[in-house]
């Protein structure tokens, strides 16, 4: 097994094409043609977890946060950064992060999150935009079902909670053939026409390729008939942060008790509690506060996430309850997660759960 299956697997899942523009995503360190002996999976990537890498035998560390943000001008080892880059280097280990983009799947970060607090109806709370494109096809009637079939498995046709979703119209197509043609059906020099199904899907843009080159590929017709319209369409299957609700209301203080215990938080920093019970719950782990606003449109009882300033905390006014739990408490579970989508597909080398905590803030 190659380092390149297991990071096409999981940008299948989390494409980089859908991280934030400052993110540093994917391979940083390693090439991808390695063979793996072992996976290490973590929150961040430090010293003490290539170490730990080192002595378990494994050859690739995935971690949420990239090692990498920032440009590296010198590798002295002057700071955390460079050393843990020379000892993967000097090690032959392979560094590999899935940030942003594990953030704005559907069912990523946010939605373990969701889960753990025990929510219901969990959907994305800033849908993303310009991701999902229209694509249509003509196909003769008769190569309709092949080709439907092709396309469907290569990821076209999904909306929300269902699959293999299209619209077809029959009609009658017409072509002639010149001298260098080679017609699938119908003469050369000859205006021919044939029953075709006009095919309509909806494909998001990072599985675009995949769908057109599996349409080439079991289309009969030597010149495909088709064209693809980029929308404006929000994608409800990608975007940031999240939203769900209680089948009960649940007492303010019970509720903060509740991600206190969950979270195992040193602390929870909130607004004044603007909302005596708490039903409708807007979070995004890590820096979220950027969807405030997203909350207070959602008319969410409270918005749970990481790393508000002073200053932002008066931006709730008496909207909704801003609660801020700590970034690593909020984002502790994805290691497991990103753990589990790996077991889960592959079983045919070792995928270990880092043992260190790597948070660097302690409370008193």
């Amino acid at each position: 097994m190659k380092i390149k299956q297991v990071t096409d697997f999981l940008e299948s899942l989390a494409p980089l094409s859908s991280q934030e523009s400052y993110d540093n995503s994917g391979l940083l360190v390693g090439n991808s043609d390695s063979e793996i002996t072992g996976i290490l999976v973590s929150l961040d990537c430090t010293e003490q977890i290539v170490e730990e890498a080192i002595s378990k035998g494994c050859n690739l560390i995935i971690s949420h946060h990239p090692i990498i943000f920032g440009g590296i001008h010198k590798l002295t080892g002057s700071n955390y950064v460079e050393r843990v880059i020379e000892k993967s280097i000097k090690h032959s280990i392979a560094l590999y992060a899935i940030h942003t983009n594990l953030d704005n799947y559907r069912f990523g970060v946010n939605y373990r999150i969701g889960s753990l607090l025990g929510l219901s109806n969990l959907r994305i709370l800033a849908p993303s935009s310009n991701t999902l494109n229209k694509l249509i096809v003509y196909v003769p009637a008769s190569n309709k079902e092949m080709l439907l079939e092709a396309m469907y498995s290569s990821g076209a046709g999904a909306i929300g909670n269902y699959d293999e979703c299209s619209f077809q119209v029959s009609g009658t197509g017409s072509f002639r053939p010149n001298q260098a043609a080679d017609p699938y059906i119908g003469d050369k020099f000859q205006r021919n026409e044939s029953e075709e199904v006009k095919i309509e899907l909806l494909v998001s843009s990072h599985v675009l390729p995949a769908v057109l080159g599996a349409m080439r590929a079991h289309h009969p017709y030597e010149e495909v008939a088709y064209y693809s319209i980029p929308l404006e369409n929000k994608n409800q299957f990608e975007g940031a942060g999240m939203i769900g609700e209680f089948d009960e209301p649940m007492p303010t203080d019970v509720f903060l008790k509740k991600v206190k215990q969950v979270f195992n938080c040193g602390a929870i920093r909130y607004t004044k509690t603007a909302k005596d019970s708490i039903k409708s719950v807007a979070f995004c782990g890590g820096s979220g506060v950027f969807l405030l606003k997203n909350a207070i449109q959602a008319k969410a009882d409270i918005f749970v996430t990481a790393d508000v300033k002073y200053h932002e905390f008066f931006n709730a006014e008496d909207h909704l309850i801003l609660a801020d739990i700590g970034h690593f408490e909020s984002e502790q579970y994805t290691s497991q997660l990103i753990a589990d989508l790996l077991k889960e597909k592959f079983t045919t080398f070792a995928v270990h759960l880092t043992e260190i905590n790597t948070n660097p803030i302690n409370y008193l």
